[in-house]
């Protein structure tokens, strides 16, 4: 893989994981943050990063409701080249820019259980699907407040619709579209945030009758699961040990915390965009939760239109 100049907007805990991932593989990495952080190669805007580093690939990881103007600032100052804007995108965005390739950072694609997956269920007839993420939002980032972080609030773009919305994209990726659906959420538990802590959805696709997802911020075992039933299998996947289950086999994989990201890079700038999620695609995820809040709030049934 060639060597590339690369650009990493936003510094957060996850900026500087894409900024670790990148230098590691040997790309030479520029950082942009208003704060005055120990990076050697540091902007404080996106111009200047522009002009004095000529970046061929841009990593969007600052906060999630300043990812739309980012990406107008770019536009406007005419940047053409690769790009990747960390999930979710934000209401608002448009498909209206154009940049050489622009992708979103749903980077569980790249976990070898859902691409197993991908290859296992590819020609099956699936009956039902159930999914579940949970995790306790308190002990979730060690060392941080988390009533001060983003997750906390709704403006910044936090609250489980947003925060876990990989479960989202992941069963869009291996089922489809949803069709018809219908969702219920909010805040119900003693977190101190502003945003919902749980959500539950119900919906059907092309191919499949019934998909159910459940996302909180209260599961103080950190679970991560899918259940996939056809007419002769089941698949049962459990994120937390890298096991995928057929009936009775447990096949059991290998993954390192940076993998999917360091994968999700690579096909990035390699161009090969098999498992990699569109800008339309991180569009329709951006729909998906605006439709489950308005189901949620009308308690109504929603159609994808």
């Amino acid at each position: 893989m060639d060597k590339q100049k690369c650009v990493v907007i936003g510094y957060g805990s996850i900026g500087q994981r894409h900024t670790r991932i990148l230098n590691e593989l040997g790309h030479r990495v520029a950082v942009v943050s208003r704060r005055k952080v120990d990076y050697p190669y540091l902007y404080s805007d996106i111009k200047n990063a522009l002009l004095k580093e000529e970046p061929k690939y841009i990593v969007i990881a600052n906060e999630t409701s300043e990812h739309e103007v980012v990406l107008n600032r770019l536009a406007d100052l005419g940047y053409k080249n690769k790009i990747l804007v960390e999930k979710p995108l934000y209401p608002g965005n448009n498909n209206q820019l154009d940049f050489a390739s622009l992708f979103v950072g749903y980077n569980l694609r790249f976990h070898p259980l859902v691409q197993k997956l991908a290859e296992k269920i590819r020609k099956l007839q699936i009956v039902s699907v159930q999914c579940y993420v949970g995790q306790y939002l308190p002990t979730w980032r060690p060392g941080t407040d988390y009533t001060k972080s983003y997750s906390a609030s709704r403006s910044k773009g936090g609250g489980v619709l947003r925060d876990l919305s990989h479960e989202l994209d992941y069963l869009q990726f291996l089922f489809g579209e949803w069709q018809e659906m219908t969702a219920l959420g909010g805040k119900f538990s003693d977190l101190n945030i502003e945003s919902e802590d749980h959500f539950t959805f119900i919906y059907k696709t092309k191919n499949v009758p019934i998909v159910t997802l459940q996302m909180n911020y209260l599961d103080h075992l950190t679970q991560r699961s899918l259940i996939i039933n056809t007419n002769t299998e089941t698949y049962k996947v459990d994120f937390n040990n890298n096991t995928l289950q057929i009936n009775g086999e447990i096949l059991q994989f290998e993954t390192g915390r940076d993998d999917t990201y360091r994968n999700q890079h690579m096909a990035v700038l390699n161009g090969k965009n098999e498992f990699l999620c569109t800008y339309e695609e991180g569009l329709n995820i951006v729909k998906m939760i605006e439709m489950a809040e308005l189901a949620s709030r009308e308690k109504v049934w929603v159609s994808n239109e």
